[in-house]
């Protein structure tokens, strides 16, 4: 989320933006999942302008903006990492997929059986879920999220995670004190480190040809 309607709008275009660039550089289908992820915060960001310009409450577009953060993300994210990974590696990402998998459910019923409702605070948006056990729904949130980046062999997206953890304390902190909320930049920074992690990444090497990954020096090992 950003301080403002337009702020949202103008953020939400320009990852949108970064989102199609990096589905354009896909060269594995498997990274198709995390080269979508900037489309998908890019959309959601957008559809915060239209939150902003309801004055919040419980329509449409507070719905649509609590589906995507709240169960979509935390199963998204897990599966985009396994998908992503080697065969030899997938099994890293089983835990922080399970475990998305249990917290998207939570929230999924959630959303179905009580409403969700946004208010404007000054320069940030304020929603509101009736949440069971909510502390360990948020551990479980951010083992499905962050955990999933940071247990990744790959060095980019372990980077993402950390900034990701970090990016989203500091972010909260300042969401909390309603300072000025600033997740839409997080975004942002996170959308181009995806942008750069497709890419650097190499063509799937063909069966037919196992050397390939010999010849092509900026092939994951």
């Amino acid at each position: 989320m950003c301080w403002s309607a337009t702020a949202d709008l103008w953020a939400g275009l320009g990852i949108g933006a970064v989102g199609v660039a990096s589905l354009a550089s896909v060269r594995r289908a498997g990274d198709v999942p995390l080269a979508a992820l900037p489309l998908l915060l890019g959309a959601h960001q957008v559809v915060e302008a239209a939150v902003w310009h309801t004055g919040g409450g419980t329509g449409p577009a507070t719905l649509a903006w609590a589906v995507i953060a709240l169960p979509l993300l935390p199963l998204w994210v897990p599966l985009g990492v396994l998908t992503a990974a080697r065969p030899a590696d997938r099994k890293r990402a089983l835990a922080p997929l399970a475990v998305g998998l249990a917290t998207a459910s939570v929230l999924a019923h959630r959303l179905v059986a009580h409403p969700v409702s946004a208010e404007i605070r000054g320069h940030t948006l304020g929603y509101a879920v009736d949440l069971p056990y909510a502390p360990f729904v948020l551990a479980g949130y951010l083992l499905a999220t962050v955990g999933a980046l940071l247990l990744a062999r790959d060095r980019l997206l372990r980077a993402l995670g950390l900034l990701t953890g970090l990016g989203a304390a500091f972010c909260a902190l300042l969401w909390r004190t309603a300072f000025v909320s600033t997740w839409c930049a997080l975004a942002a920074v996170a959308s181009l480190l995806l942008l750069a992690w497709v890419r650097r990444r190499a063509p799937a090497v063909s069966p037919a040809d196992p050397g390939a990954a010999d010849r092509n020096p900026t092939a994951p090992r």
